[in-house]
């Protein structure tokens, strides 16, 4: 374990490193004419590089108000390097092609020192609109509603559950943004409210540092929440923040198929991320083998893989997350390759799936492409 997690890391830095520095390189070029430029240039590149790394390792010893600013700068970071580095292989590429069909670019511009600088301008200006709108996005859940019929018989018509998906508590998901997706969870007036796993993001230091469970409290529903683990409880610690949960409102269903009001079932499958301890989840035949088929069975499974496995033990609806849906455009383009469903409603057989693209965001608190959502999934019966 400790050889992958080395592993791990050392692909991480590599990549994180390789691509800082060709965006530095790239930036470095627009402004290398202007002198005065490139010390202040270079300092600020590599507080912004920094800053998510040292927010992390500064938050794993003790939260404070450095480590938070600096988490929050690094990720706001993460989201401009994409953008940076995309656009930065476009005027490659371009500048590559012109040399091949035209001249190089430095012949065809009159001015090719003032073209750098209004091309440099134009990355910047155009990359951080981007971001702004996709931090204003982010932070505006909206309610999605869902209508799926499941031809079983049970003891009342409808039932209405409130799915809220990769919350992701932590520094940048503090209070605010939980209260928000809270205010959108009541106004369902849900019977049930499922979080289908990554309620906690890596480190459940923040969360219980700035009493952010409490907050549950306030979700109106008229059964109690409940939740499975994701690959994030895994990450920061999956007892902690188990246990963390279970303390506050939020029951967390680990390889465990409960009863709701007598008519439906709820199963809940551990998360097929495992660490240290090496839990492995039950396979899901087992896990239901006590099961009444005949009632309605809800499963949720925060990874949205092997769908089949559902279908083939008469799950009636799948919830499930995980995907953000690749969270950044075009990072979607990714997940739709990865995934049999990134995000949104699929029916298989006679088993609905609905995979969300989340409700909160993980490292930039920012979302090109989708918007953070709240289902609202009101289930019919035959009545």
């Amino acid at each position: 374990m400790k050889k992958q997690i080395l592993i791990f890391y050392s692909i991480f830095f590599f990549l994180y490193g390789t691509l800082n520095f060709y965006i530095f390189l790239r930036g470095w070029q627009g402004i290398e004419d202007i002198s005065y430029l490139r010390p202040a240039y270079s300092i600020l590149f590599l507080l912004l590089a920094a800053s998510f790394i040292a927010g992390r390792m500064l938050e794993r010893k003790k939260c404070n108000v450095l480590s938070r600013e600096l988490v929050y700068i690094g990720s706001f970071w993460l989201a401009a390097m994409l953008y940076f580095f995309l656009f930065a292989v476009l005027i490659d590429v371009t500048r590559f092609a012109m040399t091949l069909f035209a001249k190089h670019p430095a012949f065809i511009f009159q001015d090719y020192i003032k073209f750098k600088l209004i091309l440099t301008a134009g990355v910047i200006i155009i990359t951080m609109i981007t971001l702004i709108c996709g931090w204003v996005n982010a932070a505006t859940p909206r309610l999605k509603k869902l209508n799926i019929k499941i031809n079983k018989k049970a003891t009342r018509k409808s039932f209405k559950i409130a799915v809220v998906s990769d919350i992701h508590l932590g520094v940048i998901i503090g209070k605010k943004r939980l209260q928000k997706i809270i205010d959108v969870i009541n106004k369902t007036d849900a019977d049930l409210v499922l979080f289908p796993g990554d309620v906690v993001d890596e480190d459940i230091r923040p969360v219980i540092e700035n009493d952010l469970g409490s907050l549950f409290k306030s979700i109106n529903t008229k059964n109690k929440i409940y939740s499975v683990t994701g690959n994030h409880e895994y990450i920061g610690g999956v007892e902690a923040a188990c246990h963390y949960l279970n303390e506050h409102s939020v029951n967390v269903l680990r390889d465990k198929t409960i009863l709701i009001d007598n008519f439906l079932y709820l199963v809940g499958r551990e998360d097929i991320s495992f660490r240290k301890n090496e839990i492995r989840r039950m396979p899901l035949e087992e896990l239901m083998k006590n099961v009444d088929k005949n009632l309605p069975v809800i499963l949720m499974d925060h990874q949205p893989y092997k769908l089949e496995e559902a279908e083939k033990n008469g799950v009636d609806v799948q919830l499930s997350g995980h995907t953000h849906h690749g969270q950044l455009f075009p990072l979607n383009l990714i997940t739709k390759k990865i995934y049999e469903k990134s995000w949104g409603y699929l029916k298989k057989g006679s088993t609905h799936y609905y995979i969300s693209c989340g409700a909160g965001t993980w490292g930039p608190p920012i979302r090109i492409g989708n918007h953070p959502e709240v289902i609202e999934l009101n289930l019919e019966f035959e009545g």
